[in-house]
């Protein structure tokens, strides 16, 4: 096999890593702050490729603006789930909320579908992306590029946001003693939606920026999130950085198990992940719990 096929499929899983990244990195945000197991966090990762194919595909808005547009809705109908559905059982087991977010994504599959139909659809690429660069004598699309370049983008201002910034400061205090925060004139309320908004609005861009080549249907959420939590974790439940390096392994891995070994690429990601949690059960990244 040719060193230009290797590099063709690994550069192809990294484009594919970077969905998982955007979509883990909300559901590591969410866990890590509000203790929320969120299995509907696919759901909004389809509802951020929906409505960026309705601006984009349907009304004919910018790329761009599609995405943004789409995050904003996405975050809107976050907040309404944070508030009224999520904020009732958050102190609950997790068994609860696995099974309130569970009934979610049943409910968003169907609302989908009334709203869209169940037709796979997939618009035009912008002009802007179309064709290949050269990459040591082989050609990849222009767009995968991008999206791996706004996946790193991503993990660099999410660094700076909770490592540098006076906000990131309280909501690491906030998630390491939330009384004491309260205490000290913390909104916790408020800083919890604020948190579940970010998290959702990360899922909501990883949809969007796949929309141009990814098949948007009902339900393309629910395959995502049960890669997403693989990624979680093998990366350590709560760790960005883990998130980031979890989701990297996982998109390159499927990406050359599809190439090498087809009939068993699935099952090599979920043998990965079980080596690592013998080795350390935490996770990669992950701290270990008294």
């Amino acid at each position: 096999m040719s060193f230009q096929v290797l590099l063709y499929q690994g550069l192809v899983g990294l484009s594919s890593a970077m969905y998982l990244w955007l979509l883990s990195a909300g559901l590591t945000i969410v866990f890590g702050v509000l203790g929320v197991l969120n299995f509907a966090h696919g759901a909004f990762f389809m509802i951020g490729a929906y409505l960026a194919y309705t601006f984009y595909g349907i009304l004919g808005f910018n790329l761009a603006v599609s995405i943004a547009l789409s995050l904003v809705g996405t975050a809107v109908i976050g907040v309404l789930v944070e508030r009224f559905l999520v904020k009732p059982i958050m102190h609950l087991d997790h068994a609860f909320q696995l099974l309130l977010t569970f009934g979610l994504v049943l409910i968003f599959d169907d609302l989908a579908k009334a709203i869209w139909g169940g037709v796979f659809m997939i618009p035009p690429m912008p002009r802007v992306f179309q064709g290949a660069v050269w990459i040591l004598g082989t050609p990849f699309p222009i767009y995968n590029l991008f999206v791996i370049g706004a996946g790193v983008a991503v993990w660099l201002l999410l660094w700076l946001l909770f490592e540098k910034t006076w906000w990131g400061r309280i909501v690491r205090a906030t998630a390491a003693d939330p009384q004491m925060a309260a205490a000290l004139g913390v909104d916790v309320k408020r800083l919890y939606t604020g948190v579940f908004a970010l998290g959702v609005m990360l899922a909501a861009l990883g949809g969007a920026l796949g929309t141009p080549v990814r098949v948007v249907a009902p339900g393309m959420g629910s395959f995502m999130i049960v890669q997403a939590f693989i990624v979680t974790v093998l990366g350590g439940l709560g760790s960005l950085t883990g998130a980031f390096v979890g989701a990297l392994l996982v998109g390159v891995l499927s990406s050359y198990g599809t190439l090498l070994f087809p009939t068993v690429e699935l099952a090599l990601i979920y043998l990965i992940m079980a080596v690592v949690l013998l080795v350390r059960p935490h996770g990669l990244f992950g701290r270990a719990r008294a």
